[in-house]
């Protein structure tokens, strides 16, 4: 559990559809590793069989969003760490367009990813939408990090951005915050409805 530095019950959606996260099986196995988890500890986490485990860590099987999600908990992870890239190669004359509401959905307990320009794999940025459904810090096991930096713009609503070395600062809509994401971060909504921001994630 974090410590709280000071400041407010969620909403959990439950899809069924598959996602294909950027090289999942490495990213899984290389947080199992940091850990010094056996595929059993992970398992006994997780409440996924050992041999399936194993087969998403070899890309054998591509896991369901359900599988994705109990991953992610058991794990200690978040979203942005699953997509990435640690070490990319450039590539030149890419382009990808995301209509409105079609982005790839990635809810959890705390947060709704609308996952943006999804079909191009080792891109510098990382760009979604974001609900915020968490309303009290407590909701979070852990501070959420990993590697990059961030920029979050509040889109509407107003959220509490909690941060390992700040003091939580309270962030309305058309505020914005750029910060280094190995610092612990983690977002609960302030207004009555769940509050909308953009997120993007840069190596």
């Amino acid at each position: 559990m974090v410590s709280r530095p000071s400041l407010e019950t969620a909403k959990a959606s439950e899809p069924d559809n598959f996602v294909e996260p950027l090289e999942l099986g490495r990213r899984i196995k290389e947080t199992r590793l940091s850990k010094g988890w056996t595929l059993e500890e992970v398992s006994k986490r997780t409440g996924i069989a050992r041999s399936t485990l194993s087969k998403i860590e070899n890309d054998q099987v591509s896991p369901s969003f359900a599988i994705v999600q109990k991953l992610i908990q058991g794990l200690g992870m978040d979203l942005p760490q699953l997509f990435v890239e640690a070490s990319p190669n450039s590539i030149a004359g890419r382009r990808d367009v995301t209509r409105k509401g079609e982005g790839a959905l990635h809810p959890t307990a705390t947060y709704e990813h609308e996952l943006l320009n999804s079909s191009i794999s080792r891109k510098k940025m990382v760009p979604f939408k974001t609900r915020v459904c968490a309303r009290d810090f407590d909701e979070f096991k852990e501070w959420v990090r990993h590697d990059g930096e961030e920029f979050l713009l509040v889109l509407k609503g107003s959220i509490c951005f909690y941060s390992e070395f700040y003091e939580p600062t309270q962030l309305n809509e058309g505020d914005s915050v750029y910060y280094d994401a190995a610092m612990g971060h983690i977002l609960v909504s302030l207004s009555e409805d769940d509050a909308t921001i953009l997120w993007v994630v840069a190596r």
